[in-house]
């Protein structure tokens, strides 16, 4: 058996188990939280937030035509 035979087997096999995501949940929910804080703190530490907020309302001008 190649070794892609084994890894689609096993690939296959866990996706198939009654506990096939346990515990993965929070794991994953933390690290999209990380992420997240990551973005928010580098937009604040650049200055970028009025940036953001004066591009955003310029946007919302054009389409609606204020």
């Amino acid at each position: 058996m190649s070794r892609f035979e084994a890894w689609t087997r096993t690939v296959v096999s866990r996706m198939r188990d009654e506990r096939r995501d346990a515990g993965a949940g929070f794991v994953e929910y933390a690290g999209l939280l990380i992420i997240i804080a990551g973005i928010f703190t580098l937009v604040d530490s650049l200055g970028l937030d009025n940036l953001i907020s004066t591009a955003i309302l310029n946007a919302v001008n054009d389409v609606i035509g204020g």
